[in-house]
């Protein structure tokens, strides 16, 4: 992984123009698609597989006028006479609202189907709309004539206020707050870096980022319902994150510079280093918010994969353009000589040395001196900031937590004080009327059971649709529809449904806009426990190959389970209980259904960024030789700075969102901000170096089977660390072929085999590898890089082997001439080779398969064999010169050909020396042979491999025929 990052982050500053445009053309097309596509969030709250939501599809079927969205205009008398007065108007636009488009139908409170819908003293009363279409089928233009039908009753003296989840506040936007967080993480950037440029620059990647993800958000509305909530939501982690990697990155950019290492080498470094943190940390979060899918909500999962996707880009942006900006930088990001800056990044940068005095550093020595007492402090402010959330109460968002003054919070409270709470949340019961004969007897026998349940407030006579297949029947609860009993009654009607099934031949399910949040409550409290399993358990997973440890990862998801109970707690104080509410804009009430799982998704994934980037440090000394405290210290130390300043990044970033959000968004920034704060500084940097100095050695215990089963993902960059060595020792030599490397045994069983093989071929010379069989082609497949050296350094064409072995695989091209080839003619294996080179120039193959074919002919002629033909069959000298020309047809730099043991001598020279012919003079030949070769024109090394375990002498060069003649 450091490896390939290395190379991207090479590739981007090399290329720094053409990234940025990239970049730009990108964020320029979703951008425009989004906005071309006039893309438009819409609230949907549709669960599949609930009774509730098959109850709703039913009735949209066979009874449409009870199944789409509905809205309730409360109506109010202002001079206090009762509304029977104005009756008639009100008839009329009830009329008139029933006359609407997308109206199904208007029920006037003075309706014989009207049901509990005036007030006792007859000054208040409720006009039931109902629509033809779902929530966000519903456009603005019929809720402006909603508006405009109302307009005669304003007239009259009547104030109407409009109710249901089509009004409730759903205004979502940045606002100057939000604004004022990026100022904040600005500033803290400034004084990390010290610079203005260098303040700017996670800034700059993060917008971009945004951009694009933005830009596909809207893009994707138009064609899929997306909820208001989700592009904020998105939009609150993607900057978060984005601005957080950037200076990772850039601080160990920082650093380099400031040790004197030139800025191309720098930046890919730095990629390649802390990138590689970066990359499983936005893994991490990636991981935790896709997890959302499990819970089987759809506009739970869109929210899930909206944030996800906005991460992907984060992380994208700063291993690509991050790099590709340092380059505009140039030298100006280096620190100041002697400035603060310099010195702690040199300080940071040292494995040895004086300890730091950086506030840092100074306070994990002190953890470190007392890590028990560090234990119980931690635990017991984190256990009491838990508290509150064993009293959490959850609901969906209803007009009772709109902000005071709205139209949708004014309907609610008018509701709730003159005809009860439970007029806000009637339950719809639908009634399968199909197997009765006796149909209003039943609905009537039906209510008077639903009647006889307790919190029951009223309960509506039974209405069949018109071809009498489904009935309706509206229960009102006594409490609102957020109220833990609402829920409670909702279980005891479907308690009923079975006997009344057996009795009355009429099957009944509870729908509603109530049960539809009762159950996405369920769904969400059934789903946390396979969400924690899968989420954390693959997060788990990830941090063991990240960390080599079992202990490290569990003490990670142990300390995430603290933070996420101290910020549920924080949420219940100030949202449920209503501490500082006021000053928040906040109106105490039931905590937002989805947000704890949502909440745990997402602080999840940053809680697991700080663990990834303070103990990847520690790690890193500890690999290196430290004693296990010394790690914990220099570890911490050097990430410190870094890891604070993306904490407090963070948490002005949330908390900017809470005091002019929405209500979605205010409760999910507040539990972030207060979730990313107390993770950051009070588990991962107090309790995870005092647990970790508790644990000592066995902090890094990882069983040596699953060692060697786990793949290695060089988070440390020790494989780049060895990859920039044999590149600096190749650049010291000339050679095409350079080898100082151990050969890997075939077989536990296999001979041994020289420890090391030191060759230098340059281009256009011959190597020749003699010796037994099974020895010359362990090590011809080597130089093929068809395997991979035990150890040591190899190199092919300018391709460091193992870190660069699929190019290195694309410069050498291999033949084993000791194989049966089947039959095959000449031009058939020719052509086959160069489809496989030229794969979409038909006509170029054909002329090259031509040429090569001249030229093998003249070859086999020239050797004495028997003239070759592009379709005759092939003799066994013929088939191998064949082979070896489809080879050399691939143009590489490097060509490999193994003879067998039952090779004859002649034969073998013989095509030597074709070959040598044939290929291109600069090409290196490679031959794996019974027997010593001489060539005519090329100067050849010698390789003589015999069993032993100690280092092979220095290899051989003969010159040429030609240079030993002259």
């Amino acid at each position: 992984m450091a490896t390939l990052l290395y190379r991207i982050g090479s590739f981007s500053f090399r290329r720094a123009w053409a990234v940025i445009a990239g970049w730009l053309l990108l964020a320029a097309l979703a951008l425009g698609a989004g906005l071309g596509l006039g893309g438009q969030m819409q609230e949907s709250f549709a669960i599949p597989g609930t009774e509730s939501q098959a109850a709703i599809d039913r009735l949209a079927a066979v009874f449409p006028e009870t199944a789409g969205a509905s809205a309730q205009l409360v109506l109010r008398s202002d001079d206090g006479a009762p509304l029977d007065a104005s009756r008639d108007e009100i008839d009329a636009v009830a009329s008139d609202l029933t006359d609407l488009e997308q109206v199904s139908q208007a029920v006037s409170p003075f309706s014989e189907y009207a049901f509990d819908a005036l007030s006792k003293d007859g000054r208040t009363a409720v006009m039931q709309v109902q629509f033809d279409g779902a929530v966000e089928d519903i456009t603005d233009v019929t809720l402006d004539e909603v508006d405009a039908a109302v307009e005669p009753l304003q007239r009259a003296g009547i104030s109407v206020d409009f109710g249901g989840m089509l009004y409730q506040d759903v205004e979502y936007g940045v606002t100057v707050t939000e604004l004022i967080g990026v100022i904040i993480a600005g500033v803290v950037l400034l004084v990390t870096f010290g610079s203005l440029i260098a303040a700017g620059i996670p800034l700059l990647t993060a917008i971009f980022g945004l951009a694009v993800s933005m830009g596909a958000v809207l893009a994707v509305a138009a064609f899929a319902t997306i909820s208001n909530a989700t592009p904020m939501l998105a939009l609150m982690i993607g900057l978060a994150v984005g601005i957080d990697y950037g200076l990772f990155v850039l601080s160990r950019h920082r650093q380099q510079l400031a040790q004197g290492i030139a800025p191309a080498e720098s930046a890919a470094m730095a990629t390649g280093t802390a990138g590689s943190a970066v990359v499983f940390a936005g893994l991490t979060v990636i991981i935790a918010l896709l997890g959302l899918l499990v819970v089987g909500i759809p506009f739970l999962s869109t929210m899930g994969i909206a944030a996800a996707f906005a991460v992907l880009l984060a992380v994208v942006a700063t291993v690509t353009l991050l790099p590709a900006v340092f380059r505009l930088a140039g030298s100006r990001l280096a620190p100041r000589p002697g400035s603060r800056t310099e010195r702690r990044a040199l300080a940071a940068a040292s494995a040895d040395g004086p300890p730091s005095k950086a506030l840092g550093a100074r306070w994990v020595r002190g953890v470190l001196k007392a890590p028990v007492a560090a234990v119980v402090l931690v635990l017991a402010v984190l256990g009491t900031l838990a508290v509150p959330a064993f009293s959490l109460q959850l609901a969906l968002p209803s007009g009772a937590s709109d902000p005071e003054g709205t139209t949708a919070r004014q309907a609610y409270d008018t509701i709730a004080n003159e005809l009860g709470e439970g007029r806000n949340g009637p339950l719809i019961v639908a009634v399968d009327i199909t197997q009765t004969s006796e149909v209003l007897e039943s609905l009537e026998a039906i209510s008077d059971e639903l009647r006889a349940l307790p919190g029951v407030d009223a309960v509506s006579a039974g209405m069949p649709n018109r071809s009498l297949d489904t009935g309706v029947i509206q229960v009102i609860p006594e409490t609102g529809p957020a109220d833990p009993a609402t829920a409670q009654l909702v279980h005891d009607i479907r308690d009923l449904a079975p006997g009344i099934a057996a009795e009355h031949d009429t099957p009944i399910a509870v729908t509603g806009t109530t049960a539809v949040q009762i159950d996405i409550s369920q769904r969400l409290n059934d789903a946390l426990l396979p969400f924690g399993i899968i989420v954390v358990g693959l997060s788990i997973v990830l941090l063991m190959l990240v960390f080599r440890s079992v202990l490290v990862p569990l003490k990670a998801a142990l300390g995430f389970v603290l933070s996420v109970l101290a910020s549920f707690g924080v949420v219940v104080a100030v949202f449920q209980w209503g501490w500082g509410a006021e000053l928040l804009g906040i109106t105490p009430g039931p905590v937002l259904s989805f947000m704890p799982i949502l909440l745990m998704a997402v602080l999840f994934g940053l809680a697991m960024d700080y663990e990834v980037f303070l103990v990847s440090g520690m790690r890193e000394r500890y690999v290196h030789g430290a004693e296990p405290r010394q790690a914990i210290e220099r570890g911490f130390a050097g990430a410190a700075r870094v890891v604070t300043a993306a904490a407090l990044i963070m948490f002005a970033v949330f908390v900017s969102f809470v005091p002019e959000g929405s209500g979605v968004i205010k409760v999910m920034a507040l539990g972030l901000a207060a979730g990313v704060f107390l993770d950051a500084f009070l588990v991962r940097m107090t309790l995870v170096p005092a647990v970790m100095a508790l644990m000592g050695r066995a902090a890094w215990w990882l069983p040596r089977r699953l060692d060697r089963a786990m793949p290695d993902v060089d988070i440390e960059g020790a494989r780049l660390l060895e990859h920039r060595e044999a590149a600096a020792w190749a650049r010291d030599r000339d050679g095409a072929v350079l080898s100082s490397a151990a050969l890997q045994p075939a077989s536990q069983d296999a001979e041994a085999y020289p420890a090391t093989v030191d060759v230098e071929v340059a281009a256009g010379e011959v190597l020749v590898i003699t010796g037994p069989e099974q020895s010359r082609s362990l090590l011809a497949q080597t130089f093929a890089a068809r395997r991979i050296p035990a150890s040591g350094r190899l190199q092919l064409a300018g391709n460091t082997v193992p870190s660069d072995i699929s190019r290195a695989r694309m410069v050498v091209a291999y033949s084993d001439l000791g194989a049966e080839q089947g039959g095959l003619t000449a031009g058939s294996l020719l052509q086959e080779r160069l489809r496989l080179r030229h794969p979409w120039r038909p006509s170029l193959v054909r002329r090259e398969t031509r040429e090569w074919l001249s030229r093998l002919d003249a070859a086999s002629r020239s050797a004495g064999l028997q003239p070759i033909s592009p379709r005759a069959a092939l003799d066994r000298a013929q088939s191998r010169l064949a082979v070896a020309t489809a080879a050399l047809a691939e143009g590489t730099p490097i060509a490999v050909f193994e003879f067998g043991d039952d090779s004859p001598q002649l034969e073998v020279e013989t095509l030597a020396h074709a070959i040598e012919s044939l290929a291109d003079p600069s090409t290196v030949l490679v031959f794996s042979a019974p027997m010593p070769l001489a060539m005519t024109s090329r100067r050849v090394h010698h390789v003589p491999l015999t069993p032993t375990t100690t280092p092979l002498p220095s290899f051989t060069t003969t010159p040429s025929i030609e240079e030993a003649v002259r």
